[in-house]
């Protein structure tokens, strides 16, 4: 592994200015102080356009009873989301150096998302993925050019890595053609193929070398974006409340479903950063299973959301859809967070029985609330404070009798 390429220190009282062009090397697992840098924060920010954008196109095929091909339509195009954020900040996790040229490049992969969050609209309602399809290739074509890069001043493995995954990538964009010129019926099909190769990709490619990712760094990226897709559904709850301002007919089914919303992306936040998962992260296997199982999470967080403005629009009878199917737009989604995190994060950090099943008992409670009707968002949202609750309590009590490596390990408040 090849240490990073920083700059010497300056000389007291010398300012130095970097120089535009640097060789792109890999950086190193040690590395102190990791942090991410704006250039990464800029990119999220622009991520989460085309996550808005997908989030308004769910919310619009559920609400019309159109929601098993809304569902469908969802999970394709925040896949192509999730996988290029996923994919760049990887690689940045390995190689970042900050130079003029990795600027440009990066920015380039901003303007493939922005394409890709444009032909959103016409993917959901006319099935026309050409510009979703334009938007990827851009991406990944960054995405490529920068490991052309990396392999340029690599050697053995390390070069052999990157060639993988430039190739692979390559290959993989030739793949999602199918779902251009191919028939409608088939681009189903396509999807699961083209998603199986994309995630062995990695696999084949780190399978005699691994890639000198950070894992505080890893964890930190994760999390903001995590925090990024929870902002949505604040987003959500708030045009909940201001929907309850408008609509005073429908005042007491709108707050209930504002507060019950508020409940669970606060819970949500809580449950995710209660435990320190960078220290988990100690191979290649726990960290590809760690960072694969994340599409689950952040599409169900993002998901949440959706099924606020569903349930909102339902309450004030501007949806075709049921009661019931409005509340499991918000109560499924719910429970599928849950029981991700606690799988991903959370089990990690337990210790004995009883803190192991707060998470699932809660995701099953919240399954159950489906069918109480208006009062269903609001009382997932308690379930999810009482689990929060609950897993504070437990660990409060643990920890003083824990010796060890037990002790450390039940730190986990959910």
């Amino acid at each position: 592994m090849t240490p990073s390429s920083a700059p010497p220190p300056a000389s007291a009282g010398v300012p130095q200015t970097p120089r535009p062009l640097r060789r792109l090397t890999a950086r190193g697992r040690g590395e102190p102080h990791r942090v991410a840098t704006p250039l990464e924060l800029f990119f999220d920010l622009c991520f989460v356009v085309a996550v808005a954008q997908a989030g308004v196109e769910l919310v619009h095929a559920v609400a019309e009873g159109h929601a098993g091909n809304g569902i469908l339509h969802y999970a394709m195009l925040f896949f192509a989301i999730w996988w290029a954020w996923m994919n760049f900040s990887w690689f940045a996790s390995a190689y970042d150096n900050d130079d003029a040229l990795y600027r440009i490049v990066t920015l380039v992969q901003i303007a493939g998302v922005l394409v890709l969050a444009s032909g959103i609209p016409r993917a959901f309602e006319h099935h026309d993925y050409l510009a979703v399809w334009l938007g990827y290739a851009i991406m990944r074509l960054a995405m490529v050019a920068q490991w052309l890069r990396a392999a340029s001043t690599a050697e053995g493995a390390e070069r052999t890595t990157a060639l993988r995954y430039a190739g692979g990538v390559l290959l993989c964009q030739v793949g999602w053609l199918g779902l251009v010129v191919l028939p409608a019926p088939a681009r189903s099909w396509v999807f699961l193929v083209m998603v199986i190769v994309e995630l062995c990709v990695p696999l084949c490619a780190e399978r005699h070398h691994s890639t000198a990712w950070h894992p505080h760094h890893i964890a930190e990226r994760y999390g903001l974006f995590t925090i990024i897709v929870l902002g949505e559904t604040i987003a959500a709850a708030t045009v909940a409340v201001k929907s309850a301002g408008a609509e005073h007919s429908a005042l007491g089914t709108l707050l209930p479903i504002a507060a019950g919303g508020l409940l669970i992306v606060f819970s949500a936040w809580w449950i995710y950063f209660a435990v320190p998962i960078h220290g988990h992260l100690r191979s290649s296997r726990e960290a590809f299973l760690w960072g694969y199982g994340h599409y689950v999470v952040l599409a169900s967080a993002a998901a949440i959301g959706a099924g606020l403005e569903v349930a909102v629009e339902e309450a004030v009878g501007k949806a075709h859809l049921s009661t019931l199917s409005a509340s499991a737009a918000v109560t499924l989604p719910t429970a599928l967070y849950l029981l991700t995190v606690w799988a991903l994060h959370a089990r990690h950090f337990k210790a004995g029985i009883a803190q192991q099943l707060v998470l699932p008992a809660a995701a099953l409670l919240v399954i159950c609330c489906t069918f109480l009707g208006h009062w269903a968002v609001l009382a997932a949202g308690i379930v999810a404070a009482l689990a929060v609750t609950t897993g504070v309590t437990l660990t409060a009590r643990a920890t003083p009798h824990g010796t060890g490596r037990k002790a450390r390990r039940a730190t986990s408040p959910t």
